[in-house]
């Protein structure tokens, strides 16, 4: 299903157009960030503003239709980050030295791990933006 405009407008918004998840921002993406589905269409999730998120790419790709994952410290099925719910920085810290978003509670990590959000590339973009003092 189409997300029509105005909701599309409306999640941007909501999000000061930056991934919900890595907090990349729009205005320095080479595509325009994505509407997903925090619960995924393929579990009934509806489409409607409570239950939307504004993404990179990356980060989509990379939950798709995943609402949970494994805590790589603790081995334990753990939910995803949900950015209707969760505060961004109670679950996560970027550490301006290296890069990485570092996950500080059980739904962070398991969020950073199966979102691949230290892959190379995004911790890549993320030190230009820090040089710059963009995040």
């Amino acid at each position: 299903m189409r997300v029509d405009d105005p909701l599309r407008d409306a999640v941007a918004s909501r999000a000061n157009k930056r991934c919900e998840y890595c907090q990349y921002p729009q205005e320095f993406s080479d595509s325009v960030l994505e509407i997903e589905h925090i619960v995924p269409r393929s579990a009934d999730g509806p489409t409607e503003l409570k239950n939307l998120a504004l993404a990179c790419s990356h980060c989509n790709r990379h939950k798709a239709a995943r609402q949970k994952g494994t805590d790589p410290q603790t081995g334990m099925d753990i939910r995803l980050f949900n950015p209707r719910i969760d505060s961004w920085t109670v679950h996560f810290r970027l550490n301006r030295e290296t890069g990485e978003i570092e996950g500080q509670t059980p739904v962070g990590r398991t969020t950073v791990e199966i979102l691949q959000m230290n892959a190379e590339q995004p911790i890549l973009t993320r030190q230009n933006l820090i040089e710059f003092d963009i995040v």
